[in-house]
């Protein structure tokens, strides 16, 4: 039977690779915070003040959001999109910061980082505090709700 015998610290491939690349490490000296940062391979604009970077994974969009502080959907977007509320669901992640959602029907969720969160179309909703929200979102374009078996608006559940 072979011994093992334990290694301290990293070998030398691995320090030489830290040094090479050196991105983290400058990334963090620099204040910059990786879910803000430029997406790689994902097409960037922005709507409504909303920053969006989207990628595709297979017959799905990969969506990072970034809300600014003191964005609200129905100040910001209305004008843009035309709806009295979003009508859009949303599925996904929320990386950072804390949002208010107000549906048609008066039901009030709040969400705060990180959490797993699913929105249903018809609400207003808002940046609550003095950071950015950070949404991760998978959608289908205008298949989204069906495809994800979410409801086209929202219901108490």
């Amino acid at each position: 039977m072979a011994k093992k015998t334990a290694r301290k610290g990293p070998t030398k491939s691995v320090r030489s690779a830290k040094k090479s690349t050196g991105k983290t490490t400058r990334a963090r000296a620099a204040g910059t915070d990786p879910l803000l940062a430029t997406v790689r391979g994902a097409t960037h604009r922005y709507v409504g003040h909303v920053r969006l970077d989207v990628g595709h994974a297979g017959a799905a969009r990969i969506k990072r959001m970034i809300y600014p502080p003191g964005f609200r959907w129905s100040t910001d977007m209305r004008p843009v999109v035309g709806t009295k509320l979003c009508m859009h669901a949303h599925a996904g992640f929320l990386a950072k910061g804390r949002i208010h959602i107000e549906y048609a029907d008066g039901c009030i969720v709040e969400h705060k980082a990180p959490q797993i969160i699913a929105i249903d179309p018809g609400h207003d909703g808002w940046v609550v505090g003095n950071e950015p929200v950070v949404m991760i979102e998978f959608d289908f374009e205008g298949d989204t709700v069906k495809k994800l078996g979410m409801p086209k608006a929202h219901r108490h559940r």
